[in-house]
C-alpha cells in the first residue's frame, strides 16, 4: 500500500482536467440557459429581463405595495406550499379571531386605484409586503368617487383617529389574539380630518405595517345612520427609495431529462450602487448572493396525505389532495373531524429528495447534493445599504453521469457495530476506531461505478484498513491519503454493476462535538465523472445505525476549551530559532460552528500587554502562537506574564488562564 500525499492528488486533478470536461457539462439558467423569466414560482421584489435578475429600485414617489402581487388575506395562507415571506398578506382583526379574513375584497386597499374601495369598519389591518424595503413615508386615503349611505361623498370621509406601527422583521406579536403595536410607533392621531394621510419616518426598513382605527370624539358627531363607521380608506400607500434588504426568487422544480451528479456551483455577478442618480459598478457595494439548492429524483418534494376511516394517514396524489379534499376548520369541519375526504398533512419526501443546501455565498462553491434528475433553486439577493444591490447575469452547475443509481453508508463503533439505542454515541475528545460500509446499486451497465472513496471526519483520521467483497475480507488499498479532516482510499478494484462488492473502511478518529456526521462520497480515480455523495441508509446487515451520524456524550457542564498544552513554559524571542514563539496546542469541545479565537497577554498588574486575533476556528484540534511582542510588534520586557486564550462567544466557558515566562 502507498501512502500518497494530498498534493499529488490535486495534481493528478489538474492534468486531468481536459478529460473530464468531456463529460462534465453545465447546466444554466440565465444567459444562455435557461430564461429567469418564466422560471420561477416566488418573484418577490425582483426585478427580470431577458439578461439578468436584480432587485427592484424604488425611486420616490413608487408605492412599494404595487411591487407584489397575489395579495393573500389570511395570517396563514391557505395556498399549498405557503412559505413566510413569499407571499404578500393584508389581512384585517376585529380582535376575536387573529386568522381573521376580511371577506372584504381586501386586495382592493392595495391595487393603485383610488376608485376601489371597501365598507369602512373598526379594527386594524395589517399588511407583510414580504421582505423588508426601504422606507420613508406610509399613508392612505379616502376614495375618489362614492357616497356612503347617509350620503356623505366618500372623499370627504376620512378616518377620524388611527394608530400606525411598523417592523422590519416578523415576531410572535403577529400570532398574538389582541391589538398589539408592532416594533415601531410612526402614528398615533386621536383627531383627524385629512381625506389624505401622509406618515413620514427616518429612512428604515420596513415588511409590516400595522393600522389601527381608533375611537374618537368625532365618532359621537355620526350622522341619523347609527350603523355606519365612519373613515372610508381606497388606498394604501408605502414609499421610500432605494431597494430592498432582500429579494427573493424561487425557480420551479426544473427537469433536468435525466439522473445526473452534481459539482460545483457559480455564478456571473456584479454589485452596484446608486450615485448621483446613476447606477455605477461598485465592487465594495454592500450586497451579495446567496443560493440555497436542493435536487430530488421526481417532480415533487412533498407527500400529500387523506385520512382513512380509523383516522390515519394514507399518502394520495397532489391532484387529489388539491383538488378533490376538503381543508379542515373551512366548510363546518373540525379539526379534530379525520375521516376520508378531509386532507391531512403535507410530509417532505426526504427518500427521494435532499433538503435544501446552507446558503451558498461564494460562487464556485461545490454542492454537497446527492444525484437526482430534477433540481430546485432559491436565490436570495441581499444588501445592507439602501442604495447597493447585486445584479446576477447567470448561474450555473457542473453536472455528469451518475456513477450508480444509489450509494448509502453507515457507521458504527467497530467495538459495538449493532448498538442497543440504534444510534452511535462515543465519549467526546476520546479515540474511537469506526467501521464505514458503504453499498451501492446500480439501474444499468451504463453507470461507470467508482474506485475511490473519500470520508469527511472532521479532524485527522488514522487509517486502519479496507474490506471488500461478499463476505468481507482485508484487502490491501492501492493508495490512502490521510488529510487533515478526511480519509480518501483508492480501491484495489472497481465497484461497477458486474462487480458490486460491499466494502468497509475502519479507522480511527475523535469526535469534538455533540452530533458529527461523517459524510462522504465516491469517485473515480482520473475524475472524469464527479462525486457522488454517500447517503445515509442500510448499507449492511452487519452494521444496524443506518446512520451517518455520530453522537457524542459529555458532562452538560463539560468545558469548551479543553486539553491546552504550552510547548514551553518561557518563550525567548531572541532570534536564535529556539522557543522563539511560543505554541499553545489546544482542543475545542461542543462548537456547532467556528467562533472567533483571541488570545490576549497581562502582566502580573492585571494590564493587557498583547492581543492576537487567533481566528475562527471549530471543534477539534487547534493552535494558537505568541511571539513574546506587544500589539504594536514590540518586545515585552522579561517576566512573568499571564496568557488568556477566550472565544468570542456569549458562553462563558471558552476562557482559559495559563502563565508563560518571557526571557532573552
Amino acid at each position: 500500500m502507498t501512502r500518497v500525499p494530498m498534493y499529488r492528488i490535486a495534481l493528478l486533478a489538474i492534468a486531468l482536467c481536459s478529460s473530464a470536461e468531456a463529460q462534465i457539462s453545465l447546466w444554466q439558467i440565465g444567459g444562455a440557459g435557461l430564461a429567469w423569466d418564466g422560471s420561477d414560482t416566488t418573484r418577490i421584489i425582483v426585478d427580470i429581463n431577458a439578461e439578468r435578475i436584480r432587485p427592484v429600485y424604488f425611486a420616490e414617489g413608487d408605492n412599494m405595495f404595487l411591487a407584489v402581487a397575489g395579495w393573500s388575506e389570511l395570517i396563514v395562507p391557505r395556498e399549498l406550499g405557503y412559505i413566510d415571506g413569499h407571499q404578500p398578506r393584508l389581512w384585517y382583526t376585529d380582535g376575536t379571531n387573529v386568522n381573521q379574513t376580511s371577506y372584504y375584497d381586501s386586495p382592493l386597499y392595495v391595487d393603485g386605484l383610488r376608485s376601489t374601495y371597501n365598507t369602512a369598519r373598526d379594527g386594524w389591518w395589517t399588511l407583510d409586503i414580504g421582505v423588508p424595503v426601504p422606507a420613508v413615508r406610509f399613508g392612505f386615503a379616502t376614495p375618489t368617487e362614492g357616497t356612503r349611505s347617509d350620503g356623505v361623498p366618500l372623499n370627504q370621509d376620512p378616518v377620524p383617529a388611527f394608530e400606525v406601527s411598523i417592523a422590519a422583521e416578523t415576531s410572535d406579536i403577529l400570532a398574538q389574539k389582541g391589538y398589539r403595536r408592532l416594533n415601531t410607533l410612526i402614528a398615533d392621531v386621536p383627531v383627524n380630518f385629512y381625506p389624505e394621510v401622509e406618515i413620514e419616518f427616518p429612512q428604515q426598513y420596513v415588511r409590516f405595517v400595522r393600522y389601527l382605527r381608533k375611537a374618537s370624539v368625532l365618532d359621537e358627531q355620526r350622522t341619523t345612520d347609527s350603523n355606519t363607521v365612519r373613515g372610508t380608506i381606497a388606498e394604501f400607500v408605502l414609499t421610500g427609495l432605494g431597494v430592498p434588504k432582500r429579494a427573493i426568487y424561487r425557480s420551479k422544480i426544473l427537469d433536468l431529462g435525466a439522473e445526473v451528479n452534481f459539482g460545483r456551483l457559480a455564478w456571473a455577478a456584479r454589485t452596484m450602487r446608486m450615485v448621483g442618480g446613476e447606477a455605477v459598478v461598485v465592487p465594495d457595494a454592500e450586497a451579495w448572493v446567496e443560493v440555497e439548492v436542493r435536487a430530488g429524483r421526481d417532480g415533487d418534494p412533498n407527500i400529500y396525505r387523506e385520512y382513512t376511516d380509523s383516522g390515519k394517514e394514507f399518502a394520495v396524489t397532489r391532484a387529489r389532495y388539491e383538488n378533490d379534499l376538503r381543508q379542515p376548520e373551512t366548510e363546518g369541519i373540525l379539526q379534530i373531524d379525520r375521516q376520508p375526504g378531509i386532507r391531512a398533512s403535507i410530509g417532505y419526501d426526504s427518500e427521494n429528495w435532499s433538503f435544501w443546501s446552507s446558503p451558498i455565498t461564494e460562487s464556485g462553491t461545490r454542492l454537497d447534493l446527492r444525484n437526482g434528475s430534477h433540481l430546485q433553486l432559491q436565490i436570495t439577493l441581499q444588501s445592507r445599504a439602501f442604495g447597493d444591490w447585486v445584479e446576477l447575469d447567470s448561474l450555473w452547475i457542473e453536472t455528469s453521469p451518475p456513477l450508480a443509481a444509489q450509494i448509502v453508508g453507515e457507521v458504527a463503533r467497530a467495538a459495538d457495530m449493532q448498538p442497543a439505542p440504534g444510534f452511535v454515541q462515543v465519549e467526546l475528545g476520546a479515540r474511537e476506531t469506526f467501521v464505514y460500509d458503504v453499498r451501492a446499486s446500480f439501474a444499468s451497465a451504463a453507470e461507470g461505478g467508482f474506485d475511490r472513496v473519500r470520508i469527511h471526519t472532521g479532524i485527522a483520521p488514522e487509517f486502519a484498513r479496507l474490506e471488500m467483497g461478499d463476505p468481507l475480507a482485508a484487502v490491501e488499498p492501492l493508495a490512502v491519503v490521510e488529510g487533515d479532516a478526511s480519509l480518501e482510499v483508492l480501491l484495489p478494484r472497481k465497484v461497477t454493476a458486474a462487480s458490486n462488492d460491499p466494502l468497509r473502511v475502519v479507522f480511527a478518529a475523535e469526535v469534538f462535538a455533540r452530533a458529527t456526521t461523517f459524510t462522504g462520497e465516491v469517485l473515480t480515480k482520473d475524475e472524469s465523472l464527479l462525486p457522488q455523495p454517500i447517503e445515509p441508509g442500510d448499507a449492511s446487515p452487519a452494521v444496524s445505525t443506518n446512520s451517518l451520524r455520530v453522537l457524542g456524550a459529555a458532562d452538560t457542564a463539560a468545558e469548551i476549551i479543553q486539553r491546552v498544552r504550552l510547548s514551553n513554559g518561557v518563550v525567548t524571542p531572541n532570534g536564535d530559532g529556539v522557543n522563539d514563539r511560543l505554541a499553545i496546542e489546544y482542543a475545542l469541545f461542543l462548537l456547532p460552528a467556528p467562533v472567533p479565537v483571541v488570545l490576549d497577554v497581562y502582566d502580573l498588574a492585571g494590564n493587557r500587554r498583547a492581543h492576537v486575533k487567533v481566528g475562527a476556528q471549530g471543534t477539534g484540534p487547534q493552535r494558537a502562537f505568541w511571539d513574546g511582542r506587544d500589539e504594536q510588534g514590540a518586545l515585552l520586557p522579561p517576566g512573568l506574564y499571564l496568557l488568556e486564550l477566550a472565544l468570542v462567544t456569549e458562553a462563558q466557558r471558552g476562557r482559559v488562564l495559563l502563565p508563560v515566562g518571557l526571557a532573552y
